[in-house]
Parts: C-alpha cells; sequence; structure tokens
C-alpha cells in the first residue's frame, strides 16, 4: 500500500489488496490489455520522447465510482483549457523511468496540482506507456484507489483552472458520449460530462478502460463534436 512517506524516500509499491470489487474488471484490463489496443501511438523505439506520468484515479462519491480529473488554465502553452488526468513530467527525483518512477511522479504531480494527499492512495496497477505526438511526452497511465479522500481544489490558478471528479455512470452514459472532429482530420472518442468536454488523450485512455472493463454501453458514434482550430 503507498504512503505519503513511500513517495518521498522508499519505493512506492503497487498493491491489489484490498479493493473494493467493482474495481476488478479495472484490475483484470489493466493486467492483460496491450499497448496497440490502447493506441496507435506508440513511444518512438529510439527512446525519443520526455518521460511523464497521469494519475487515474477511482474513488467513491455520492453517484457511485468516479474519476478525479482537472482542467487546465487556458493560458498554457500546451494543451490550454483542456480537461486531463493530473499528471506531467517526470522529476529527477522521482527515481527510474523505468521503475517506480512514473508512480512517484504521478502522485507528486496529483499533489501539486489538486492538493491531493497522496497517503490516502492505493496504486494498483499501470497501463503500457503511450505517446502524444504534439507534445512529444511518453505517458504511464497509473491507476490508483482513492482508499482515504482528501480535499482537493486548484493549488495555482496559473496551471490549473478547476478540479472536479466525474461519476462513472456519467462517462458511461450514451447522451454523454461523442466523437471529436480535429481541423487536421483526426477523430476520437470524447465524453460531455461536468459541464466540460474531455477528448484527446484523456478521453482516449477513459474510453479504452471502460472498454476493456466491460463497462461500455452502445453509443451513437456518428454524434459529432468539432474542435476549434486552436485545439
Amino acid at each position: 500500500m503507498t504512503r505519503a512517506s513511500d513517495t518521498q524516500d522508499g519505493p512506492v509499491a503497487l498493491s491489489k489488496d484490498g479493493l473494493p470489487g467493482w474495481l476488478d474488471p479495472v484490475v483484470h484490463a489493466v493486467e492483460t490489455v496491450r499497448p496497440g489496443q490502447l493506441s496507435r501511438f506508440l513511444p518512438p523505439e529510439d527512446g525519443a520522447g520526455r518521460q511523464s506520468a497521469v494519475l487515474v484515479l477511482f474513488g467513491e462519491g455520492t453517484h457511485g465510482p468516479e474519476l478525479l480529473l482537472m482542467e487546465r488554465a487556458s493560458s498554457l502553452r500546451s494543451h490550454p483549457g483542456q480537461p486531463s488526468f493530473p499528471g506531467g513530467a517526470l522529476d529527477p527525483e522521482d527515481g527510474d523511468p523505468s521503475g517506480d518512477g512514473p508512480l512517484r511522479a504521478a502522485l507528486r504531480e496529483a499533489e501539486e496540482e489538486t492538493g491531493l494527499d497522496p497517503s490516502g492512495v492505493q496504486l494498483f496497477g499501470a497501463l503500457p506507456r503511450l505517446y502524444i505526438p504534439v507534445s512529444g511526452f511518453v505517458v504511464t497511465p497509473v491507476l490508483g484507489w482513492w482508499r482515504e479522500p482528501s480535499p482537493v481544489g486548484v493549488v495555482d490558478p496559473n496551471e490549473t483552472a478547476r478540479v472536479f471528479t466525474v461519476p462513472v455512470v456519467d462517462l458511461t452514459d450514451p447522451a454523454n458520449r461523442a466523437t471529436t472532429v480535429h481541423p487536421s482530420g483526426h477523430r476520437g472518442p470524447a465524453f460531455l460530462v461536468e459541464s466540460a468536454l474531455v477528448w484527446g488523450f484523456t478521453a482516449g485512455i477513459i474510453d479504452r478502460l471502460l472498454h476493456f472493463a466491460g463497462w461500455e454501453r452502445p453509443w451513437d458514434r456518428e454524434k459529432q463534436v468539432p474542435l476549434d482550430w486552436r485545439a
């Protein structure tokens, strides 16, 4: 089990002990999914790209299972105004990018961006590393269970516009699903939830987790949402 002290000095461990039963399909998906099933954008074979991590944090709220998301500040150069998982690039103190570095980075970034207390988070898995071509990031999605919820909110308004949770039941609601169409022609899944349009890398991860966990419900893939050229 991961505790706050572990994120600073000792190793950060993954543990499936004591997880709620509803997370079993997610655990199975994490253990069995292959990189190509998550995205066609995989890390460059030459090792290029900036190592980073995001925290895919499942909690339990008044409407059942939920995910923690944040909305990036509109003033940022990279993905301004876009909802995302907490996360960012690995720092040297996070340790080995091929070891527990991504786990440590995911917790550290979540704490820095949302005020999350990492001592209440139990990390239980990590998805294969993926690539974001537009920014050159190689991203490890780290999955956690919010065993002991703590208050969260905007820590630095220059980086984050808001922090919010989204019930999984809203993410699986066909009425909240759509396909985004980028001016470049790229199409991808999207979710219209909590007054936000969740798209891009974040929506792709959510879409695949819902699919491989068996939570996905049939939805209208012809329902399109055009993206602004600045997106």
